[in-house]
């Protein structure tokens, strides 16, 4: 089996700043690309940013320049750096990996974290 445990959200301020982590642990093979998605009331789960095993990145047209995607291969960790938050960012964030795990090395399969919440005050 594979687990992404994410670290706990929180009330930030707006134009504050907050970092969320996600680690994956389990079975895991290799990790392909890693992401960060959010979900806020009443909306759809939208993607924030992808990065690459090789460290490519994508953001969402919003977050560019505000938050930065990292990831360290040798901990099979996600980060997600954000700053100048502001109260459109107030979402569920949810991280997402592609994984191949031990019993089937060939095959990716996309795997979930259980999600945290974020709140930006105004």
């Amino acid at each position: 089996q594979v687990q992404l445990v994410e670290s706990r959200g929180g009330l930030v301020q707006a134009g504050g700043s907050l970092r969320l982590s996600c680690a994956a642990s389990g079975m895991i093979f290799s990790i392909d690309i890693m992401g960060w998605y959010r979900q806020a009331p009443g909306k759809e789960r939208e993607l924030v940013a992808t990065i690459t095993r090789g460290g490519n990145t994508n953001y969402e047209d919003s977050v560019q320049g505000r938050f930065t995607i990292s990831r360290d291969n040798t901990k099979n960790t996600v980060y997600l750096q954000m700053n100048s938050l502001n109260s459109e960012d107030t979402a569920v964030y949810y991280c997402n990996a592609k994984i191949s795990t031990l019993e089937a090395p060939l095959r990716l399969a996309h795997y979930w974290g259980q999600g945290t919440q974020v709140t930006v005050s105004s």
